[in-house]
């Protein structure tokens, strides 16, 4: 039988493209297995740059179309967690013109001052756009006065010599112990009375350590909340629904995020509230710990004098020095009882405890009333260019001459 050239041509490639068909994944193929099952091995900032596991791409595009084949065939949410959380953060770091493949906060305070500019930025266009977003927008008020105070720390590796606080800190506690004696001295804050002993020997390094331990956290706030305020904006309670099925927050964050969705004045107050403890105790407290233990005294000095110099740029919050100032009272070495004020923090912003006492009795009633009584004032507060809002807050220039007052104005009074 004869067979046309024309018929056999037409079939072989028939016959390839069939093979072909067969050969490509279907839609609802899950994505391959070194995409699913991953543990969260980065979620933690200190290990390296990059995203939440080195594996996955850093592309949203990409990370978008891994999950839809994963949702397509089914895959439980618990196996594709890693690659949910990678797709909203590095789709969130996209958003806000960051690099996430090249963010590294291990590399100093310089080489990601532009993170920290539209990290913030970000924080605050939320705010903007969305009232009930009062986290991100308390968030990038603050984020000034962190990010001046991470210059301040690093031209204190340069040209500002953060030694000359341990003089003062040392005056204050030999003067203590000269009118009241050592019990006295020994109820002074431990950061102090470490700034006093160790403050002269702090080093650069010492510094850079500090300064990298604080841009990790800055890395690790960003990667934790930012994604859950990218899905709610852009998908709204169901992407955050399957976030928590994944197993990347609890059911109670998610009712957090209900609360806020319901747009009640007590509904998205305790919402945000929640968000900010998990902030604080939750994704950074132990590196906080971690910071305030480095190389024993020092870590305890610095974390101090950072309390010391702190004040949060949210109208109507007290400084931290001011907060629960310090106060002693006991017996003195002949029998009377006296009291020690000084115009000094007793607490240390770095321990969870110390400063939530702040955040509720400060930062979260005060940033809720500006919101809800005086927005077009903090509107106009959060539109200013953020590069103009972190040169103004740069504390640590100002911590010696208030070290040096606190000295002047000891008093001690005898009841």
């Amino acid at each position: 039988m004869r067979i046309s050239l024309r018929r056999i041509m037409v079939g072989a490639v028939a016959a390839c493209a069939a093979a072909t068909t067969l050969a490509a994944p279907s839609a609802s193929a899950a994505p391959p297995d070194r995409y699913l099952d991953l543990p969260l091995i980065n979620r933690d900032a200190d290990h390296g740059p990059g995203g939440v596991h080195p594996v996955l791409p850093t592309d949203p595009t990409v990370l978008r179309g891994l999950l839809t084949r994963a949702r397509a065939a089914g895959v439980e949410p618990t196996r594709y967690r890693a690659l949910l959380w990678q797709y909203w953060l590095a789709d969130t770091t996209t958003a806000a013109g960051i690099d996430l493949a090249r963010w590294n906060p291990r590399a100093g305070v310089s080489a990601n001052r532009a993170n920290l500019v539209k990290s913030y930025r970000f924080y605050e266009n939320l705010q903007l756009r969305h009232r009930e977003l009062q986290w991100a927008g308390m968030g990038g008020l603050v984020g000034a006065d962190f990010g001046g105070g991470l210059l301040d720390f690093e031209l204190a590796t340069n040209v500002y010599d953060i030694t000359r606080l341990a003089p003062v800190a040392h005056a204050i506690v030999g003067k203590t112990n000269e009118l009241l004696g050592p019990t006295f001295v020994d109820r002074l804050p431990r950061g102090l009375r470490a700034l006093a002993r160790v403050g002269a020997t702090i080093t650069p390094a010492d510094l850079r350590k500090v300064q990298g331990d604080i841009l990790v956290m800055q890395k690790n706030i960003f990667s934790d909340l930012m994604p859950m305020h990218r899905a709610y904006v852009v998908g709204g309670l169901p992407a955050l629904t399957e976030m928590q099925r994944a197993g990347l927050f609890s059911e109670e964050i998610l009712a957090a995020w209900t609360g806020i969705a319901g747009r009640t004045s007590a509904g998205v107050a305790a919402g945000n509230a929640r968000l900010l403890r998990r902030e604080q105790g939750e994704v950074i407290k132990k590196q906080w710990d971690a910071t305030r233990a480095y190389r024993g005294d020092v870590g305890e000095a610095m974390t101090y004098a950072s309390t010391a110099a702190g004040t949060p740029s949210v109208a109507g919050v007290v400084p931290m020095r001011s907060f629960r100032p310090i106060e002693v009272e006991g017996t003195t070495p002949d029998g009377r009882t006296a009291v020690l004020t000084v115009p000094l923090p007793s607490w240390n912003w770095s321990v969870f405890e110390d400063r939530w006492i702040y955040i509720e009795a400060q930062l979260l009633p005060k940033y809720r009333f500006q919101v809800e009584h005086r927005w077009p004032q903090l509107r106009r507060e959060l539109l200013l260019p953020y590069d103009q809002q972190l040169e103004s807050h740069r504390p640590i220039w100002n911590l010696l001459p208030t070290m040096q007052s606190a000295l002047q104005t000891l008093e001690v009074r005898l009841k």
